[in-house]
């Protein structure tokens, strides 16, 4: 079984929070976002991807999909919060995935923990408040996460 993901749904004034990425592997081979894109642009070199996620990660051994969200959010945002609401699951890079609304959100969101460690020209992540044009043109993905992102942010 796939480890599951445990994400956080951040909202303020009408936007989401996003991690904005790009990232680009030395081939095809070794990029998880090649092997979930689409036929017509896979390849053996891995060209590069831009895309967007919500904060969130691998679930840990004993640990629960509500917690992974809140620790992750921790780790890659310094925000902290509580579990408001599980809004959706779903899949991601065919792992099962669990969206939470997070509430009483404290902190002034910062790039931190393994991202910022390993950003860099070919995997950069930054954080960015989206709105819903904002959310198309990030492409953010899972790309079923775009219509139910848009009723939360409208």
């Amino acid at each position: 079984m796939k480890i599951p993901r445990g994400a956080a749904v951040v909202l303020e004034s009408g936007k989401v929070l996003v991690v904005k990425r790009y990232l680009r592997e030395e081939s095809a081979a070794e990029c998880a976002m090649c092997e979930y894109a689409d036929a017509d642009v896979r390849g053996p070199e891995c060209s590069g991807h831009r895309y967007a996620v919500l904060p969130g990660g691998h679930v840990e051994p004993g640990e629960s999909a509500a917690a992974a969200a809140l620790r992750e959010l921790a780790e890659e945002t310094t925000l902290s919060g509580a579990i408001d609401q599980l809004l959706w699951t779903g899949s991601h890079n065919g792992r099962p995935a669990y969206y939470f609304r997070i509430k009483g959100v404290t902190g002034v969101p910062e790039l931190s923990g393994d991202e910022a460690a390993v950003n860099s020209p070919t995997n950069h992540f930054e954080l960015r408040w989206a709105d819903t044009v904002d959310l198309q043109s990030f492409g953010i993905y899972p790309r079923d996460l775009l219509p139910k992102l848009r009723q939360l942010t409208q």
